[in-house]
Parts: structure tokens; sequence; C-alpha cells
């Protein structure tokens, strides 16, 4: 592996380790100073005309490809560069790792690089969407913020809560086999294990009948926030002055692509005048969310000493 620093307006080669020398049949010292023009032998195996030096130059930072050589002797090697850069963002070292693959079946190299591709891709969607998770998270606790500064009481139980549920899906789409949906039924599920984990009280039990749901990740997102919120509250207020209840959380398919879910509980109900979600809340934020997103039928129903219930029927990808 050699590694280069940028130095006067170009990349001089400051490193290259024992097997380089193996492969190359030269001195790691007889590199030094010099450009990375040293693997301007190797040739791209699909597209001669593409060299290795110009690869490591271009891209940084990633898999190049499989390199073709001749001399000293016929090789193949597989070839990732990577770039590391200055805290202001400007270049500083390079490096190139080569994986000597001669013998290598061809077929067996393209397989390779097939899983390899598939692996970045994925990383790469992870990636993304745990940065739109973080935006919301971010937007949560600055909605926290300001309902603070206008004298509200910040419930942070009720928070992490939140962040709980996005955190449950985090972990469903790290699984090696996730694709672009997620079972919303077990989502559902671990949802209410940590709501239970964390606001349990005694004489109150929660039962729960899921099916296996496959949603887009945008529609379980959503749910998800909305499914955390409600029992939450139910756990929080429902049952005041009460020593027991039941709180149900339902996810059962209507149709191949079309599910129902219903949290409801058996408590005292929404107050006289008010309705859930209450305009200016985070509850409103959410709600919205999951309108915008899963575009779904959405009804929350509450009569005194008869509980609340908040019905929602999802499709397995949200209608445009």
């Amino acid at each position: 592996m050699p590694v280069s620093k940028f130095f006067r307006g170009d990349q001089r080669i400051c490193y290259a380790n024992k097997e380089f020398e193996t492969l190359f049949g030269q001195d790691a010292k007889d590199c030094a100073g010099k450009g990375w023009s040293i693997l301007a032998g190797f040739t791209d195996e699909s597209d001669p005309n593409v060299s290795l030096d110009l690869a490591v130059l271009k891209d940084g930072g990633e898999f190049l490809g499989f390199f073709r050589a001749e001399r000293p002797r016929p090789l193949l090697v597989e070839a990732f560069s990577g770039l590391i850069q200055n805290e202001d963002g400007t270049e500083n070292y390079r490096s190139a790792a080569l994986i000597d693959i001669t013998d290598r079946a061809r077929a067996e190299r393209e397989e390779y690089a097939r899983r390899i591709r598939d692996k970045d891709i994925l990383l790469r969607e992870l990636q993304h969407r745990v940065k739109n998770n973080l935006q919301l998270i971010v937007a949560l606790i600055r909605l926290e913020a300001r309902n603070e500064r206008r004298g509200e009481r910040v419930d942070l139980h009720t928070l992490a809560g939140r962040i709980e549920s996005l955190h449950l899906l985090y972990q469903a789409l790290s699984n090696e086999a996730a694709g672009d949906e997620v079972d919303l039924g077990h989502y559902l599920s671990q949802i209410a294990a940590a709501v239970m984990n964390t606001c349990a009280v005694q004489g109150i039990r929660l039962e729960q009948k899921t099916e296996y749901a496959p949603v887009s990740v945008n529609t379980a997102r959503s749910v998800g926030l909305v499914v955390n919120e409600v029992l939450t509250n139910s756990f929080k207020y429902a049952f005041e002055g009460r020593g027991h209840g039941v709180i149900t959380i339902e996810c059962l398919r209507q149709s191949e692509d079309r599910y129902r879910v219903v949290i409801a509980d058996d408590g005292v109900g929404l107050p006289e005048g008010i309705t859930w979600p209450i305009p200016g809340k985070i509850g409103a934020l959410i709600v919205q969310t999951l309108r915008e997103n899963a575009k779904p039928d959405f009804k929350v129903e509450s009569a005194p000493n008869k509980g609340v219930q908040v019905t929602m029927n999802v499709a397995r990808r949200a209608i445009a």
C-alpha cells in the first residue's frame, strides 16, 4: 500500500509497505518523492484507456476496479483508494490499496465486485436515512426548547421515547437483509415494548395483535412516531384516578397492500372541548408528518369514560 502527501501543489509518495515492494519488485525507498505515475503501467481491465494513477487521483475514497499490468510480471490487482483531508477540507494524504488477484477466476471477481457495490449502496442509503432521522430529532428538540421558553415544562422522558422510536427503525434498517421496506407490525411491537418499559404503571395492561405488514421506510417512521405518541399519552393521562385499565395496539392486514393500525385505551377519554393532536404542539407536527409521508385515513375518536381510539389505514407504499 503506497501513501502520498500533498506537497507543493502535487501528491508525492511518502510511504510504501513491504507488500508493495513484493508486488512491484522494487525497493520502497525508490518510490519516495515520486508521483502516482509509478502506477501508470496498470490499466483498467474494462477500459485500457484508464490508468491506475489517474484513477487514484480522480476518484479517491472508494473501490476503483480491476487493473492489469504486464511488468515486472503479469499482474491483476483489485484497487481501492482513500483521501484524508485537512480540517479546512483541502487535500492532504492519499492512499492506494492494491490486492493481487491474478490467480482469482474472473467470475469470482465479478461476483465479489457486485457484493461490494451492493454493500456500498446499502451503506450510503443507511447514511442518508440516519441523516434524515437526525434532522427530525433536532426539529423535535428545538420545538421542546421553544415550548420551554414559553413557560411550558419539557418532558425529557417523552422526548427520549420519540428518539427511541427512530433508533428502533434504524436497527431494523441495519439488518443485512433489510431493503426498502420494514415490517410495520414488528416495528410497532418494538415501540410498544419500549414505551411499556418506560411508562409501565401497575394495573395498566398492554395488549398487542400485529401481523406482518411490509411498508416503506418513510411510512414506518411516521406511523411509529404517532404510535409512540399515542401510547405514551395513554399511559400518562388515560387512567388518572383509576387503578387499572387496558391499552391495545393492532396492526392488521386489510388487503395485500393495505393495513389498519389502531391504538386504543378504555380510560377517561379526552377532556371536554379538547381534540388530539393539539395545534401548536409536537403531536400536531408528528401527525402532519404522517399525513405527508403516508397519506393515511386518519381518525381520532373519544368519549367520556370510554377512552380514546386512534385509527390509521395505511398503504404499503404511500400514494403520491
